[in-house]
């Protein structure tokens, strides 16, 4: 999905940085949804085999992160009130460091226990290279 169809996400650091992660609108609908059945949301992304590498999205708290985990953006989602966590394994933004990614949905059954399964869709990622300006920015 081209990032024009994406929603612009929260700053990482509320100072007005670029933010490394976007959500389409299809996305944010899908958020909303499980937002309101089941109270806040987070994500964790973790850079496992098959759907360990699907973000994975949990009732706030649920996954318990650490110091292997890199909190990478407090997505802002129209509809709902408090932030919604996106979290990465650390050993997996290592990798990513230079990539913006795109929360979007699509039709289909991911494995796992992330919150959208009973809806018959699946959230995955959508990704490109940071700018150069956005890279300056987020790995100085």
């Amino acid at each position: 999905m081209p990032e024009a169809n994406a929603s612009a996400a929260a700053t990482r650091d509320g100072i007005g940085a670029p933010s490394r992660v976007a959500v389409t609108d299809a996305a944010a609908a899908m958020m909303r949804k499980l937002y309101a059945a089941h109270g806040p949301l987070m994500f964790h992304q973790s850079g496992g085999c098959c759907d360990g590498s699907s973000p994975m999205c949990y009732l706030e708290g649920e996954f318990r992160t650490g110091a292997s985990d890199v909190l990478l953006a407090r997505l802002a989602v129209e509809g709902i009130t408090e932030p919604v966590m996106f979290w990465m394994g650390a050993e997996q933004f290592e990798r990513w460091r230079h990539t913006h990614l795109t929360v979007d949905v699509v039709p289909g059954r991911g494995g796992g226990f992330s919150l959208e399964a009973p809806e018959g869709v699946r959230f995955l990622i959508r990704s490109r290279l940071l700018t150069d300006a956005e890279d300056a920015a987020l790995n100085r």
